[in-house]
């Protein structure tokens, strides 16, 4: 719940289990989902998209500041229109203006793609977009780069404020067990493979992430441990 199924796992069950596992995409305020993947769908759009929308439901991905359909390939926000989506919050007319849109389009806030079979690709949270010197980095791509890096058991980026770009690039990496990475091995294995503005200022190697209670990553905690972590290390912050 609240991310895709690891790769690894999905062959696993596949293969031990006989079964195969399709992904649903969705909020609570759009039950029972937006979008989802297909038995007969091929093993790679099973793990690496959310499938297509439901017969009789419609979903967009709409640029975030115009609100005009993005086309195939490029991101936008993750919106939907049907009987799956909710009427309103309960005798809250405020906060159902801010995720219902004047065509009836629920707002998810969460970024994603349409590709050219249909399929969707969640790629991350408007919200945890990090801002730095007027760039837009998307957390997620920096993740899922970092997590080809040998000994990375788990990581997580979040934006670590700065007085100077606003904010700045943090990765916050859980190790296997066993192994032992340094922060400029970090360092080097991104440059000259990913934009030099997207390489992580700080890398943290921390033993767990803090959850919410339904499992899910809290990212905005993530910036409280990273300016903690600066300030025992003496780093400062600029």
């Amino acid at each position: 719940a609240g991310s895709l199924c690891p790769v690894e796992l999905m062959k696993q069950v596949q293969e031990k289990m006989f079964m195969k596992v399709t992904s649903v995409y969705g909020l609570t305020e759009s039950s029972p989902g937006m979008s989802q993947t297909r038995v007969e769908d091929s093993f790679e759009v099973r793990c690496k998209t959310v499938g297509s929308d439901y017969e009789f439901t419609e979903v967009k991905v709409l640029d975030p500041e115009t609100g005009e359909e993005c086309p195939a390939g490029v991101q936008g926000e993750m919106c939907c229109r049907g009987y799956n989506s909710m009427k309103g919050y309960y005798k809250n007319p405020s906060a159902t203006a801010e995720i219902i849109d004047k065509n009836g389009f629920l707002h998810s806030g969460d970024l994603g793609i349409k590709d050219e079979d249909g399929n969707y690709r969640i790629t991350g949270r408007i919200k945890d977009m990090i801002i730095r010197g007027g760039e837009n980095i998307y957390p997620r791509e920096i993740e899922e780069f970092l997590y080809k890096l040998e000994g990375v058991k788990d990581v997580q980026v979040a934006g670590i404020p700065s007085k100077k770009y606003g904010e700045e690039v943090g990765a916050f990496i859980i190790l296997q067990e066993g192994t032992k990475l340094q922060e400029s091995d970090v360092k080097d294995f991104c440059r000259n493979k990913i934009s030099r503005y997207k390489i992580p200022k700080y890398v943290f190697f921390v033993n767990e992430f803090p959850m919410t209670g339904s499992g899910k990553i809290q990212k905005f905690k993530l910036k409280e441990i990273g300016l903690r972590l600066c300030e025992e290390k003496g780093i400062e912050v600029i």
